[in-house]
C-alpha cells in the first residue's frame, strides 16, 4: 500500500558506535523516495570519525540529501515552521539523549530534536551504548515522557540475517515503521 504522506525527516548521526546503523537507515531512504518530500541530514564531528573508523570511507558526503552543519541555526527544521514532521538520531549518543532530556540546544541536533518534541511531532531516538547507568535510563524516561520514542538499536535474529547490513536493517526497518513510511520486510509471522 502507497503511502499518500510525503514526509519531511530529519536525520542526526552522533558518535556513538554504529555508524551501520546510519548507513542502512541513508540507503532505505533512497529506495523510499517516493514517500519523501525532503531529508535533512546532520552529523556530529565525531560521528563523521566513526563513520571512517567503522565504514572506511567517507560515503556521509556523497548522500543525494541536504547535509547540515552541526551549528547551522538557520537550517529549515531549526524551527516548527519548516513542519518537519519525524527526526531520527541514530545513532545517538548518550550525551545527546542527555542534552535532549535536559533541553540544551546547544547544537543543530539538539534544537532540532527541541522543536520536534515542542511541536509533538515524531523523534526517534536509537540509542547504541550498553551497559546502561541510571542516569540513561533516566534520560530515556525523561524523552519518553516528552514524547520521543526509544527504539535501542538491538537488532533481531529470528529473520536469519546473513551480514552485518541485514542485521543492522532488523534495527532500521523497525525505525521507518516508528517513522510511518511503508517499506518492504521481515515481519513476524507472515509468509
Amino acid at each position: 500500500m502507497q503511502s499518500k504522506i510525503k514526509h519531511k525527516i530529519v536525520i542526526a548521526v552522533t558518535g556513538a558506535s554504529g555508524a551501520i546503523y546510519a548507513k542502512v537507515l541513508l540507503q532505505k531512504l533512497q529506495l523510499l523516495n517516493n514517500q519523501i518530500q525532503e531529508v535533512g541530514i546532520i552529523m556530529s564531528d565525531n560521528a563523521k570519525e566513526v563513520w571512517k573508523f567503522e565504514i572506511g570511507n567517507k560515503e556521509y558526503e556523497k548522500w543525494p540529501f541536504s547535509l547540515y552543519n552541526k551549528n547551522d541555526f538557520s537550517a529549515p527544521f531549526a524551527s516548527g515552521s519548516a513542519k518537519f514532521d519525524t527526526m531520527i538520531i541514530c545513532p545517538c549518543s548518550m550525551g545527546t539523549l542527555a542534552r535532549i532530556a535536559a533541553g540544551i540546544s546547544n547544537d543543530l541536533t539538539t534544537r532540532a530534536a527541541d522543536v520536534i518534541l515542542k511541536e509533538r511531532r515524531k523523534l526517534i531516538v536509537v540509542t547504541r551504548e550498553t551497559p546502561l547507568s541510571i542516569i540513561h535510563i533516566n534520560n530515556m524516561k525523561t524523552v519518553t515522557e516528552a514524547g520521543g520514542i526509544i527504539c535501542p538499536a538491538s537488532p533481531s535474529f529470528y529473520s536469519r540475517p546473513n551480514d552485518f547490513d541485514a542485521l543492522a536493517s532488523t534495527v532500521v526497518d523497525r525505525v521507518l515503521d516508528l517513522a510511518g513510511l511503508e517499506l518492504p520486510t521481515y515481519r513476524w509471522g507472515e509468509k
